[in-house]
């Protein structure tokens, strides 16, 4: 059987086409499907919501971060697809002593691409994934920025109670930069905690509320504006900031949807 190495540089054994997947990470079940495997996937988490349909159809092995192992095992599944940040390292490492668990490890546009890559050759569907992986390159090589864009500062947020941002060393950092915008936060690493005073004090010119993973709302704009008055403050849709698979088709128009708000 053919070994290939993950993005966590771990030597993975699968067998030649797997034919029953199981994927613990949304935007890599997406991108699964995309790829024409809905036959082959046989198990998915209860956050994988896309295509809503097909993914409805499927057996849920439970979340990110809390699998119900014995799901999993009725499965038989020849070919598991996790994510190092999304998943927990207990989870993945007692699924590995069992089955092959290919990781992937992604931190910026162009990690996002070799893991399409890496997966349609697993998978037997690189005609396919070069489509998609060309559509995605193609957009963002088209989505011109403009100007006034390079000079705001951004806080975006992923929790309340306690506050939780995007700092440095994540996906959604590489999506800020994208817009042209400066990540406020961007001297943290990763995700850290932040109270309103520290928010104030790095007076951000423009707030994103992420729709996940905490679900913000209108009713919390106001929260933010008594904090930072100086400050636009946007609901966002948190899935084409974070989801690094197929979805970033998607992502450079609706950028542009955002530039187009917040630049006068």
């Amino acid at each position: 059987m053919p070994v290939f190495t993950d993005q966590m540089q771990r030597k993975v054994t699968i067998a030649d086409s797997p034919q029953r997947i199981v994927s613990l990470v949304p935007s890599q079940t997406e991108l699964l499907f995309d790829l024409g495997l809905q036959d082959q996937i046989v198990g998915i988490t209860k956050f994988c919501v896309h295509p809503k349909a097909l993914c409805a159809a499927k057996t849920h092995i439970g979340g990110t971060k809390n699998f119900h192992f014995d799901r999993i095992e009725a499965l038989k599944p020849d070919l598991i697809i996790g994510n190092k940040e999304e998943n927990y390292q207990e989870g993945i490492d007692t699924l590995a002593k069992k089955y092959p668990v290919w990781m992937s490890d992604i931190f910026t546009l162009n990690d996002a691409l070799q893991m399409m890559q890496q997966l349609s050759e697993i998978t037997q569907t690189s005609p396919r994934a070069q489509v998609l992986i060309q559509q995605i390159k193609d957009q963002f090589e088209a989505f011109v920025l403009p100007d006034q864009a390079f000079s705001a500062k951004v806080a975006y947020f992923i929790w309340r109670k306690p506050y939780m941002v995007a700092g440095s060393q994540n996906f959604i950092d590489e999506m800020i930069k994208h817009c042209g915008w400066q990540n406020v936060f961007a001297h943290q690493p990763r995700y850290p905690v932040v109270n309103p005073e520290q928010l104030a004090a790095q007076s951000p010119d423009i707030i994103l509320l992420s729709s996940e993973p905490y679900p913000f709302k209108q009713k919390h704009l106001e929260e933010f504006k008594q904090i930072c008055p100086q400050a636009k403050v946007l609901l966002v849709d948190g899935e084409l900031f974070s989801w690094y698979g197929s979805r970033l088709r998607l992502a450079p128009a609706y950028f542009g949807q955002l530039l187009n708000e917040v630049v006068v």
